[in-house]
Formats: C-alpha cells, structure tokens, sequence
C-alpha cells in the first residue's frame, strides 16, 4: 500500500466521492460557526427553503463583535448580529454558547476546552483560524459564506485536495522561546503566503516537545503561510488532551491511526534547526515581517527586488520607523494579551510569571482578555487576574476576540504603537493607523513593563 501523509489519510477518511472538475465531496464531522460570519449562510437557507440536516454537528459561538467589559453591553449593531445568531439557532436547534453562558468564549478556544474536537476529525468554519484544530490530529478549515450554507444543508463540502509540505523544526530551544517564537519563526523563513495551495505538517522534536496549548498556537499561526490545513501528529498528549472533558467521548478516535506514515512524501520540505530561534518581535505590516528582539530594521540594500523595496518602505511609513532603528527601545502606547492565538490558561501563567511583583510603565495601557469564561474562571481560582490588576493590566471579565481585531469596542487609535499576543500586524487591524507589534504573551508582558519594546529574558535573568 502506497504510503500518505496524515493529511492524505483525513481527506480519505472523510471523501464522500470524486466531483468533476477533480474536485471531492468531504463529510464535515462538526461545524462551529460565529455571530459575524453566519448571517448570509442563514438566510441562503431560508431563502431555499431549507434545513438545518443535522443540527446536532453545529455549534455557535458569539465572540467577534461583543464588548468584554461587563458594564457595558454590545452595540446596536453587534446586537443586531448576536440577536439573528440566536434566533437562527433556535430555529433550526443547533447549540449556542452565547453571552452569559459559562462555556462562551473565543471559538478555538472553547471547542477543545469542551472537548468537541478529537484525533481524525474534519472541522470546518466561517474563520480563516480553524486551522487550531490540527494541533490534535484532526483538519480544520476556514470556508466562505455559501460553503458555511452548504454544509448547513447537508453536513458536506466540496473541497480540492492540497498539496503537502513538512516543516521539521527540530533541536532545543533557547530560555524565553515560545511556541509563538517557533511559529514566528516559521512564516519567516517560508514567507507569508508562501504556503498557498499546500497543508502543512509540523514535525521534529521541537514540534513534539510543545504542551497542546504550544502546538495550537502554532497550528493557528499556519493559515499566516497561506497555508488552508495545518496538522500535528496525534500522540500520548494529544490523547490525554481529549479525556475529562464536559464532550470527551463524543467523537471516537486512536491515536496510532493520525500519523503521517514513516516513509510519506512531501512536496516540499522546510528544515528549521529550535537553537537558532529567538524570541521574535514583527517590525511592519505583514507576520512575515519579523526579527529577533536584538535586531535592527532592514535597510533598502538588505532587499533583493524592487517589489520587496517598495514593501518596506510601505511597511516602515505605516509603522513610523524608519531603516536601520534598533527593534528594541521603541515605545508602546498600549499592550495586549488575547486572542484565539493566545490566550490560554498557559499563555495567561507565562505572563503573570513576568509580571508578578511588578508595575506596568506610566502611560502604557494593558488590557487582557481571556479566551472563555472558564479559562477567566480557572485563572481567577489560580490568583492570576490579582498579579495582572496589582502589576496594572485591566481584567476583562467578558471573553471574547477583543483587540484581535477592530471589529469590537477595544480599538487602537491612530498611531498608537501596540505590543500584542495576536496573529495579524496588517494595517488596520487593531483600528485606523494602529502600529502592532506581534510577540509572545511573555513578550508582551515585559514590554508594558519597561513601557517599550524589550527582550523578556532580562526579566528572566533578574528573576534568576
């Protein structure tokens, strides 16, 4: 038997049948939708005149749109979203963690909190950051509007296989690297974009030594390759991460089955070496566009065509710096810890580690928001959201994608500079004009701290 990849043997499990063209037809096994994206897909069906097929394989999820500050509540119009999700939801009785509900939160976040996501699973959903999913073996995918209403109405989808690409990362990593750091590293190196057209798989002993909160942080991080599938081998850590939880059990799966077999070939084939990562702070506008936190600015004459130079002086003119500046030192205005990247149980401790015992700089505004009501929960229990409001961070209460992206109340303003935990540095992602710096939580955490951009191990060192 021909030998496949862990991407080839999901696709065949879950292939329906050919479609013309060369296209299939793929079984989804669950479906997560959000109050932003599902609207259009809702009225496509009643439009038709059609059901929901099986209701019991959605979820939905409110999390763009909402405030997370609980004295405040959505506006109009993000009340307007949250009302027709709802209302669509008990229409066609499909399960809906909404504002108030313990299990609400970000929706990479809350799905395998609960356990819904498992080893061999196809997920699919209105956001392009489904690709968390394959840090357990399983092949989740962002999908359009029409594709959201199509697997509404029959639990399918048509879909073109991919090509493959390996990413081996192997070796120890250097105090103060985090799983962030690695995925940083990555897109780097391949590029953003460069991984258009393939699934990618993430292999090596650096890879393999991350705790499941690491490996989806950098399975999230793929789809900034271009990359539409990111995967993990499943393993002993992938199987204990689906146990004791509230919907363990709910999808059978074995680990042995969601690997890549030994002698699988790739298409193509990237080789990072953990040693040589540091930690890595983005400089521009594209998560590419990153260096280590002791570098400075690329120069013109660093770029090789005249494409990459008009890039960076793009790049450099939004952000307000200019060639050659050192990447550390520059001043923040606001730091930012959150997101479906990270914002874990895991992610909320590296910081708090950094910041205990500590104040943030006069005039930095710092705000964390975690990913679902059970992680604030779980945080609280652990004394965490007394060492971010000691240290000056604002808690929110309310989980949800906040500053992610300007499509809520938390908004940078023009111009100001924003150490942040997210996924995306692209203009205007954080609000019109807004600067973002991509780091780790722990990265982030020290520069509100020092009130400009810093190099976390020196906390470390002090704290040694």
């Amino acid at each position: 038997m021909t030998a496949r990849t862990l991407y080839d043997k999901l696709v065949d499990a879950h292939k329906v049948c050919d479609l013309p063209g060369g296209d299939l037809l793929v079984y989804v096994d669950f479906h997560i939708m959000n109050e932003y994206t599902s609207p259009q897909a809702f009225s496509g069906l009643e439009a038709k005149g059609l059901k929901v097929w099986r209701p019991g394989a959605h979820l939905s999820v409110v999390d763009h749109v909402n405030g997370t500050r609980r004295r405040e509540g959505p506006d109009e119009a993000s009340k307007l979203l949250i009302s027709n999700l709802t209302k669509n939801c008990d229409k066609h009785d499909i399960a809906l963690y909404g504002l108030g509900d313990p299990r609400q939160g970000i929706e990479h976040v809350v799905v395998p909190e609960q356990g819904l996501v498992a080893p061999g699973m196809l997920i699919a959903c209105g956001d392009s950051h489904t690709t968390t999913y394959g840090a357990y073996g399983a092949l989740g995918f962002g999908i359009g509007t029409s594709e959201v209403e199509h697997v509404l109405a029959s639990q399918t989808l048509r879909y073109q296989r991919l090509k493959s690409m390996r990413v081996i990362v192997d070796g120890g990593t250097a105090p103060g690297v985090t799983a962030k750091d690695i995925i940083m590293q990555v897109i780097k190196t391949v590029g953003a974009g460069a991984a258009n057209g393939y699934a990618v798989e993430f292999a090596g002993s650096t890879i393999t030594a991350q705790d499941m909160a690491g490996r989806m942080t950098i399975c999230n991080m793929a789809v900034e390759l271009g990359a539409r599938a990111a995967l993990i081998a499943a393993d002993a850590l992938t199987e204990a991460a689906c146990r004791n939880k509230a919907h363990s059990g709910s999808h059978r799966f074995s680990v042995s089955d969601w690997t890549s077999d030994a002698d699988a070939s790739f298409d193509r084939e990237v080789v990072i070496n953990g040693a040589d990562i540091s930690p890595l702070v983005s400089w521009g506008t594209s998560p590419d566009q990153t260096l280590p936190i002791g570098s400075n600015l690329p120069s013109e004459v660093d770029m090789a065509t005249p494409a990459a130079k008009q890039a960076l002086t793009r790049s450099l003119g939004y952000m307000g710096l200019h060639e050659g500046q050192p990447l550390k030192g520059l001043q923040i205005d606001m730091a930012f810890i959150g997101s479906c990247t990270n914002s874990r149980i895991e992610d909320l401790r590296a910081a708090a580690k950094i910041l205990a015992g500590r104040k943030i700089a006069d005039g930095v505004t710092a705000l964390i928001v975690p990913g679902s009501t059970a992680t604030r929960i779980r945080a609280e229990a652990e004394g965490l959201d007394k060492i971010f409001s000691t240290a000056g961070f604002e808690w929110r209460p309310e989980s949800g994608c906040s500053m992610c992206l300007a499509m809520n109340d938390d908004v940078a303003m023009d111009g100001e500079r924003v150490a942040s935990s997210t996924n995306r540095n692209f203009e205007g992602r954080q609000g019109r004009g807004a600067r973002t710096h991509l780091m780790s939580p722990a990265m982030v955490a020290a520069a509100a701290i020092a009130g400009h951009i810093t190099d976390v191990r020196d906390f470390a060192e002090k704290e040694g």
